[in-house]
């Protein structure tokens, strides 16, 4: 059966220094030009997705910001985008303004660009977050220095808001909103330690499972192979056929997964794609 090999990037596909390796690079190649139909599913936008993948041969659509978006690196588009509704939208702004959580949101331009607007003081680290993509042609910031943009006219173009804040701020908003109907936050602690929470918050119908079963019917995929290391890995791992978790993976995504491979400082994911690959022809 047709398998779709797909991958998280961070702490899965990327080693300890946030990168393909060339050893991971080559091995990924030889298995897509066996045949391999390969994939990214990531929290991560275009602009660095493409940067991390350069190297490799990817002919497959990208799944992109947690499943809210499917991007073709070749032609540069979006082909599915998942947006908050207007009203889930304000009615966010309104919550983290009464707690006084500061957050990026991501919205979609008809430009085919993602408009990134911020409200909230800004952190030294979202400073430095913003510093090492300001340059990227795949987004534009309206943030200025306060951190207070001015918000677009329309919310219904929204795909995400993205909060890098310390635990102690992100957890009372958390917990209000988890019962939520209309939106999905996904809350976990990953790079930056227990002192620093990410939550992403996305429609109800943005996710990575959701983003991968489209991608697979594009591909003409009767099975799904995933890997994954955190938390917001545990939906793709879950509708999986082959659900891996690599060594360094949080206990909660080993007790989900089907199997464990090696760390991603060993190229375990790419290693396995190959050997996979190889066994299915």
């Amino acid at each position: 059966m047709p398998t779709l090999y797909v991958s998280d990037l961070d702490g899965t596909l990327l080693d300890t220094d946030r990168k393909v390796s060339p050893r991971s690079v080559s091995l990924l190649n030889e298995a897509i030009s066996g045949g391999a139909l390969f994939s990214v599913a990531t929290a991560r936008t275009p602009a660095t997705v493409s940067t991390l993948l350069s190297g490799v041969s990817c002919r497959l659509p990208l799944i992109v910001m947690t499943g809210a978006a499917i991007w073709d690196r070749d032609s540069n588009t979006y082909l599915h985008a998942a947006f908050h509704s207007e009203q889930a939208a304000a009615r966010l702004l309104d919550v983290y303004r009464r707690h006084r959580l500061s957050s990026f949101i991501y919205t979609l331009g008809e430009d085919n660009l993602l408009h990134i607007y911020h409200i909230g003081p800004l952190s030294r680290l979202e400073r430095q977050f913003i510093a090492e993509r300001i340059d990227s042609p795949f987004k534009t910031f309206h943030i200025p220095d306060n951190g207070e943009s001015e918000l677009p006219g329309r919310l219904d173009r929204v795909l995400l808001f993205f909060c890098m804040r310390p635990t102690a701020e992100v957890e009372p908003v958390y917990d209000e909103i988890r019962s939520f109907t209309d939106i999905r936050p996904v809350y976990y602690h990953d790079m930056y330690g227990d002192e620093i929470a990410l939550m992403e918050v996305f429609c109800p119908e943005a996710s990575k499972a959701a983003a991968v079963s489209r991608l697979a019917a594009i591909a003409g995929a009767d099975r799904i192979v995933a890997y994954g290391d955190n938390v917001n890995d545990l939906p793709i791992l879950e509708i999986a056929d082959d659900a891996v978790a690599v060594a360094n993976a949080v206990d909660e995504v080993k007790e989900r997964a089907d199997r464990s491979i090696g760390p991603n400082s060993s190229d375990a994911v790419a290693q396995d794609i190959l050997r996979l690959m190889k066994g299915e022809k």
